[in-house]
């Protein structure tokens, strides 16, 4: 699929195709984010960064379960 840049405002945009967003789950306001990869550049709405921190909280959660029930007792 090729897109075309275009001018907003002072700055430089892209413009996606419905089927693009949808394909990607994302509408209006929503962020995407950029992954530089060997073969260029990844646009996602997945966060592997974010995607890290619940998995470290999800495992701090099951290993101190006891710890976090007394603390919100």
């Amino acid at each position: 699929m090729t897109l075309k840049l275009t001018t907003v405002g002072n700055s430089t945009g892209v413009v996606f195709p419905r089927e693009l967003l949808e394909r990607l789950r994302v509408g209006r306001g929503d962020l995407l984010h950029v992954l530089e990869t060997p073969n260029g550049i990844e646009l996602t709405a997945y966060d592997p960064e974010f995607a890290k921190q619940i998995e470290v909280a999800e495992n701090v959660m099951r290993e101190d379960r006891n710890v976090l029930r007394k603390l919100a007792e």
